[in-house]
């Protein structure tokens, strides 16, 4: 019988506070992010461009709801970033009221797919996707339902050689 314990490392972290994403995401290369999460009102900005080793980053649905400027900037590593439905707005399940937030994914050479749920960032007012050379497969809402994503946004695509 062997006595030794057997210690097992998981790459993955589910984040459902926020003290925890601030915590953790620094050396993480998953970060998934659950339903329902991040809604605190303090939380006004996400910038992950000090998160250099993240490859993925998803977010489930109902999240981020305070949240009105994401910046993904300058990760080399990102290769998947997946939103739910209904997160980064106030305006659930509907398009949005209030056209005041920004998302930037610039600058990541590796992300090859972006996907983001029906009602997401439907307050947006500017949504700017440039220099990601390696992106195949951008997916917004639903092409059977009204979507609402970045309702307020017209669409910038810079620098991409695959699409």
């Amino acid at each position: 019988m062997n006595t030794n314990p057997t210690f097992f490392t998981n790459p993955k972290a589910t984040i459902r506070e926020e003290i925890a994403l601030s915590q953790v995401l620094s050396s993480l290369e998953c970060v998934i992010v659950d339903s329902n999460a991040c809604n605190d009102d303090s939380l006004t900005h996400l910038d992950l461009s000090q998160q250099v080793n993240m490859v993925v980053f998803e977010v489930g649905d109902y999240s981020f709801t305070f949240v009105k400027e994401v910046k993904l900037i300058g990760l080399h590593a990102l290769e998947r970033v997946t939103i739910g439905e209904n997160s980064f707005t106030k305006s659930k399940r509907c398009i949005g009221s209030t056209p005041n937030g920004c998302f930037q994914l610039k600058n990541c050479e590796r992300v090859k797919e972006v996907k983001i749920g029906r009602y997401s960032f439907s307050d947006y007012s500017v949504c700017v996707i440039e220099n990601v050379p390696s992106l195949a497969v951008i997916e917004m809402g639903d092409v059977s339902a009204e979507s609402g994503n970045f309702w307020f946004a017209s669409l910038e695509l810079k620098g991409l050689l695959v699409l």
